[in-house]
């Protein structure tokens, strides 16, 4: 089961720029929830509660129950926008869980067995085609990583999706091909 974060949040009467300006100033920060076929709310967050949660990472991939005015919505952040100079979020975009509950999202591909893989004791080098893989998911079983085993791997070979371990009721999104995920290349001599 994936960890559900909560938020407190409250309602924002008024949108647009100003609007969001002014809660900046307050010390939240300006967001909106959307989608599941209903109409948009515009919603301010605790700046210091948004910041803890942002600085763990997966934030985009992590599943929210936000509580507006003693109503909870089951969300993911689509988007989270940042301040150029500073890098701290200036604004969030909530997406509203479905309630047949499947999500698409982003994975990150952790790999592992590296010392086990001939090719790279040979001097062979690791190249990532996909750091992260599409997929749809449960939104209550959201992976945190794909392990992707290199163990007995050669030069010229590559790691394919079909040799990564899906849990149960996750999908890629590209079905129509076995695709590759990383390969071992040979070192280049100068």
């Amino acid at each position: 089961m994936a960890e559900v974060t909560e938020l407190k949040a409250s309602a924002r009467p008024r949108a647009g720029k100003g609007a969001a300006r002014q809660v900046r100033r307050e010390g939240r920060v300006p967001a909106v929830i959307y989608g599941d076929k209903k109409t948009p709310e515009t919603i301010s967050l605790d700046y210091n509660d948004l910041w803890r949660t942002y600085t763990k990472g997966r934030s985009t991939a992590a599943v929210f129950d936000i509580s507006v005015d003693a109503k909870t919505h089951r969300v993911l952040a689509r988007d989270i926008q940042l301040d150029p100079v500073k890098d701290v979020p200036v604004h969030v975009d909530f997406q509203r869980i479905g309630a047949d509950g499947r999500v698409r999202v982003y994975v990150p591909v952790r790999f592992i067995n590296d010392a086990l893989s001939p090719g790279l004791k040979r001097g062979g080098v690791l190249n990532i085609v996909r750091h992260e893989i599409e997929v749809i998911a449960p939104a209550d079983s959201i992976p945190a990583f794909f392990e992707a085993n290199l163990e007995g791997m050669e030069i010229g070979r590559s790691l394919h999706i079909s040799a990564i371990k899906l849990p149960e009721g996750v999908k890629p999104t590209i079905t129509d091909r076995d695709f590759t995920v990383a390969t071992i290349a040979g070192a280049v001599k100068e």
